[in-house]
């Protein structure tokens, strides 16, 4: 499901809570092909309309499609508390977009939007919604809750992500992964979207990484990359000057003299954080930007599935 054939391209993130809906439309009316047949009735937001009860929220375009009454659902209780947490150091702002490109391709934004596709399934579900970001200091928290009032003020935070300053800011994972799991005190999921760059302790990142499940949290981790020059690192062989965005170093290379010890290092990485992850049963997934937000939801419907 790629979003180019859920939606027709739509520049202006003013616009991330329509986009964020119709991905998430097109995942549902798909949900009847896919394993989750049946889930669809956990949206169910209408129930009939008894005589005698207050008209106030009688749903009058369902009425006109169904010549039934319905009146909308408003349940205060909420099913599930999420948390989101986002990496906003200067490496999740690349790629470095060029014109024709859009907000989503680049790792803070497929962060962002897909931050706002799973508050938008969040929502349907009336299940409440937190979120913390972080870079060198924690820029942003907001307590899990599910009004509208509140899901507007996370989106107007998401799509402030986007501005790219020209601030170096560097990450310090270990430190307010901490701050947050101290937070966060009624048991919840915790989403986090990273791209796991840094130079610090890897023991003292992965104990970072446990705090988040204590009290019984739920962790799922989005190791968002660009498959392309991250993974493949994919350059032509001309000299290359690359900078470190985060803290200005530079250097210049060959790509190919460096890129079959750079892909088998970069292997290695992904394959000790996927263990440790599992040894920590912390659910780890990496997300390639420009790929399908199906991944995204599925993984997230299934950790709901076994959260209970």
């Amino acid at each position: 499901m790629k979003i180019e054939s859920q939606i027709e391209k739509i520049s202006s993130f003013q616009h991330l809570e329509l986009l964020a809906n119709q991905v998430v439309e097109g995942f549902i009316s798909g949900m009847h092909k896919s394993p989750f047949h049946g889930f669809s009735a956990e949206f169910a937001e209408h129930k009939v309309y008894n005589t005698g009860e207050s008209t106030k929220h009688i749903d009058w375009k369902l009425f006109a499609k169904t010549d039934r009454l319905y009146t909308k659902c408003f349940e205060e209780e909420t099913n599930l508390r999420c948390h989101i947490i986002i990496d906003n150091s200067s490496s999740m702002h690349y790629p470095k977009l060029k014109d024709d490109q859009q907000f989503y391709e680049s790792k803070i934004g497929f962060s962002v939007l897909a931050s706002a596709v799973l508050m938008n399934l969040l929502k349907k579900q009336r299940d409440a919604v937190g979120l913390s970001v972080f870079s060198d200091s924690y820029e942003y928290y907001a307590p899990e809750k599910g009004s509208d009032r509140h899901h507007r003020m996370i989106l107007n935070k998401l799509e402030g992500l986007l501005d790219n300053s020209k601030e170096k800011k560097q990450t310090d994972t270990i430190t307010y992964l901490h701050q947050i799991a101290e937070k966060i005190h009624r048991r919840s999921m915790i989403i986090l979207f990273t791209d796991m760059f840094q130079s610090e302790n890897e023991e003292a990142l992965f104990n970072a990484l446990q705090h988040l499940k204590h009290d019984k949290h739920k962790v799922v981790l989005f190791h968002v990359v660009d498959n392309e020059t991250e993974l493949k690192f994919d350059f032509d062989n001309a000299p290359r000057k690359f900078i470190d965005v985060e803290t200005g170093d530079e250097v210049v290379i060959f790509a190919d003299n460096v890129k079959e010890e750079y892909e088998k290092q970069v292997v290695d990485y992904f394959k000790k954080l996927a263990l440790t992850c599992a040894q920590n049963k912390i659910k780890y997934i990496p997300v390639g930007v420009g790929e399908s937000f199906e991944k995204i939801l599925t993984a997230y419907l299934i950790e709901k599935q076994k959260f209970g």
